[in-house]
This record gives structure tokens, sequence and C-alpha cells, in this order.
């Protein structure tokens, strides 16, 4: 069986499909389902403006990628506590990008997180500086297929409406557990943010994400364009995978004035 990917390096030694353990105490769990992953090549160009400080993109056999990522998300929690009913329930649309900073550590950065609860998107914003927005959304499945619209509100251009359809092939699905595009795409581990003036590390933990191919049936795209990649949708894009679902933990962010006092200190006391 031929790979579904054409095999190539990264740039740097290869992500691990596993997560390595998060090292801190886990400040925040979801689950994530229905997840589907749309993703572009481009060049590294157009997306190094959009790079915390300290950051640059990270790259895949000289490309870099600009992903959508659509799911749900539920069973949210803090420190260990119980779900929160609704208010930890609700869909995503998120546009990401590929980084790589300083330390050699990989993430995501988002350029934008559609979300349908206005408090979650108001506690995101102040907590970790990410770009959420609120929006208008909907997630369902029907015959095989999993669609996936929203509409920001107040910018009704900031729209997307997906349709996709996994592949129900293990044999397919062991090979995409062996491809490194794949492993790029999906098994980050982290994201890097600037917040309050400085660039946060943020790493999460979960199972290596159960792949599948999908066939993207249907795409209306608006969201890309706003996030300042005009014309990338009207193509099709160069990978599409899908996921049932992974359980997901997060730690306490890092930023890098916190390492720099940490160093600091470490000189000193040499």
């Amino acid at each position: 069986m031929a790979p579904l990917h054409p095999t190539r390096q990264p740039t740097a030694p290869m992500i691990p499909r596993e997560a390595p353990p998060l090292g801190s105490a886990t400040i925040l769990s979801q689950r994530w389902s229905e997840v589907s992953f749309l993703h572009w090549r481009v060049d590294p160009s157009l997306v190094e403006p959009h790079m915390p400080a300290g950051c640059r993109p990270d790259v895949f056999d000289g490309s870099s990628w600009v992903g959508i990522i659509a799911f749900q998300m539920s069973k949210s929690s803090f420190f260990g506590g119980p779900s929160i009913p609704w208010l930890g329930d609700f869909p995503e649309v998120n546009v990401r990008l590929y980084s790589i900073d300083e330390q050699g550590r990989r993430g995501v950065v988002f350029v934008s997180l559609e979300a349908s609860h206005l408090i979650p998107v108001l506690m995101a914003r102040a907590a970790f500086g990410l770009p959420y927005q609120w929006a208008s959304m909907k997630i369902g499945q029907r015959d095989g297929k999993v669609a996936y619209k929203t509409r920001r509100h107040g910018q009704p251009d900031a729209a997307s409406h997906i349709i996709v359809q996994p592949t129900d092939d293990p044999a397919a699905s062991v090979a995409l557990a062996a491809d490194p595009l794949a492993t790029f795409l999906t098994a980050r581990w982290a994201f890097h943010e600037t917040h309050r003036g400085a660039t946060i590390y943020c790493r999460n933990h979960h199972e290596p994400w159960p792949l599948q191919p999908a066939t993207l049936l249907h795409l209306d795209d608006g969201l890309l364009a706003v996030a300042g990649f005009e014309g990338l949708a009207d193509r099709a894009p160069d990978s599409v995978l899908y996921a049932s679902e992974v359980r997901t933990v997060f730690a306490a962010a890092e930023n890098n004035k916190q390492r720099e006092r940490v160093w600091q200190a470490r000189l000193r006391a040499v």
C-alpha cells in the first residue's frame, strides 16, 4: 500500500507521535471529538509575520503549513475537578500554524479560534491571550459524513462550512500512524502565544491521535482570508485527516521572561 503522504523529512528531529510527560500539574482537561484536520502547504514567508517573538515557522519538506481544525470540545474541567456542564461543551474551529522556538521546542500558533460560548472565549483570552472569537456554530453527523458550520458574531465574512467523510480503513490508519507528515501536523504537544508582552509556551498531553484518512466533500471558507491567507481556500487542501476523539490535559503556561529569570539566577549561583 502506497503511503498516504509522500515520505518527507522535517527540518528538525522527528516529533514524537506519543506526547512526552507534562512534568507539572494538570490545570485543564478536555475531550476533543469529531476532529477534522485540513492543511495547506505555504511558503514560510507567509507564516513568519504571525510568529510570536522568539519563534519561527516550523517547516516540513521546505514548506510551512496552514491548518483549519474543527472539532467538538466537551467534558472540560479545571485542576482535576468535575466536568463543567454546558460551559465546557461547545464546538471549535481554529486556524493554526506551526512554530519552533529558540530552545527547539515545537508548537502551534493559533491565528484565530471560533467558539460558541462567550464565557470560555473571554476566559481563554484573559488566561492565555488566545485569539478566541465568539461565533454561532454547529456540528452534525449523517450517513458517515461530519459537517461543521461557524459564523463569527459581528463579522459575517469570518465563516466556514466544512463537510468531510472519514474513511474506515484500518490499514490506512496504521499507515498514517507511521506517516511523517501526519505526525508533523497533528502531534504538536504545545502552543506558543504572545500574552502580556511575553511569549508563552503551554504544553498538553493526550494519547496518540487515532487518525483516519478523510475526503473533503465541501468547503466554503472565509476564516483563512480573514486570518491573512487570502485565496488559500480556493485550492484543495494538501492533507485531510480525521480523528474520533482524544482526552487532553494541559499544564500551566511558561513564558520566556520566566526562563530568563531562571537562567540568570543559575548563572549568579555559579
